[in-house]
């Protein structure tokens, strides 16, 4: 009989959020690739492996019945300091919403976090090291990868943007903490680039800065497009139009953003961040400040040498984070899980007689 893996997510009732991209990317790797478990998605009944990768109430509280026969795995997407700069609650709101993300991370057999950084914050809220395994996010090749030359033209009338223009894309929620206004800022310096932004509020009201970003989409600068929230069939086509990828995030976990655009062979420019060390090293260039980030992206736009090392870095990225190499962790990884609960389920079975 097959070994049984249940995906329970919410993750693509959100639209244009990375939860969503990740949820969708992990369940196909692992369903093609896997042969040897049955994967569900959503299903009421329990199976040898319940994987949550969103943190919903009904799950939490159907935990005690699912631990009885089931390995339950968390999947770590953030944590209360995360959340911090991205959504806006009143304060009793945020203090129980908080309590609960530890609680329900607690209360699994397992984590998995998609960043290593993260493993020390879990454990300073109490969760046990051996409890918690990296394994990175992936995005597949056949959703997102290089398109031909010729179709970038193509693409850029179809959103109104200037074929010979040099396009810096960024992805992403509107949201402070994405450095939003830093690239509005970097924009009224460099009126000869063309800036765009595909991504929207995913959460509304509740995003941190909601009412001040809604008034400079009123009226932005003329050298920033934004696109609003695009259909994630429909952004492969995004990358191809553009000649960069730029993300002044000050606070990420592992964007898939990054591995889209690494897949689609773009130069990636990044915020000097802690958390991109161990997972996006010699993958990326980087700056510190608005005035860096203009001096990167003047020199990725003149000099074709500069251009052609960074997309090789970007490409770099791209093959490490392959399917294989993703893959072999995931498939270690199930394996270990279910023989350890196969052998917890004898031991209880043994115990009743």
């Amino acid at each position: 009989m097959a070994r049984t893996i249940n995906m329970k997510s919410s993750a693509d009732k959100v639209k244009g959020q990375g939860v969503g991209s990740a949820y969708k990317e992990q369940v196909e790797l692992v369903s093609n690739n896997l042969s040897e478990y049955d994967v569900r998605i959503n299903e009421i009944k329990f199976a040898d492996i319940m994987h949550y990768h969103t943190i919903n109430l009904e799950y939490f509280l159907t935990l005690p019945y699912a631990k009885i026969t089931s390995a339950t795995v968390g999947y770590v997407h953030f944590l209360p300091e995360t959340l911090e700069s991205s959504i806006k609650l009143p304060k009793f709101i945020k203090k129980i919403f908080y309590k609960y993300v530890i609680q329900f991370y607690k209360s699994m057999d397992y984590l998995v976090t998609v960043n290593p950084y993260f493993i020390d914050k879990l454990e300073a809220y109490g969760i046990e090291r051996k409890k918690i395994t990296y394994i990175p996010n992936y995005v597949s090749t056949k959703n997102f990868f290089k398109m031909e030359k010729s179709k970038k033209s193509e693409i850029r009338k179809k959103y109104e943007i200037d074929k010979d223009k040099f396009v810096v894309l960024t992805v992403g929620q509107l949201q402070k903490r994405k450095g939003i206004f830093d690239l509005l800022e970097i924009s009224k310096n460099m009126p000869d680039i063309q800036f765009v932004w595909a991504g929207g509020f995913s959460f509304k009201g509740i995003t941190d800065g909601y009412e001040e970003i809604k008034k400079v989409l009123k009226n932005p600068p003329a050298n920033i497009k934004f696109l609003g929230i695009v259909p994630r069939e429909e952004m492969n086509e995004v990358y191809n139009m553009a000649d960069m990828m730029f993300l002044p995030s000050y606070e990420e976990l592992f964007p898939m953003t990054i591995l889209e655009s690494s897949n689609c062979k773009l130069p990636i420019l990044l915020r000097d961040i802690e958390l991109y060390k161990g997972i996006l090293e010699g993958y990326y260039v980087s700056g510190t400040n608005n005035y860096e980030f203009q001096e990167e992206i003047l020199k990725l736009k003149n000099d074709n040498l500069y251009y052609n090392k960074v997309q090789q870095m970007s490409e770099k990225c791209s093959k490490y984070y392959s399917e294989a190499n993703v893959t072999a962790m995931w498939k270690a990884y199930y394996n270990r899980i279910y023989k350890i609960n196969r052998k917890r389920k004898l031991i209880r079975s043994g115990a009743k007689q």
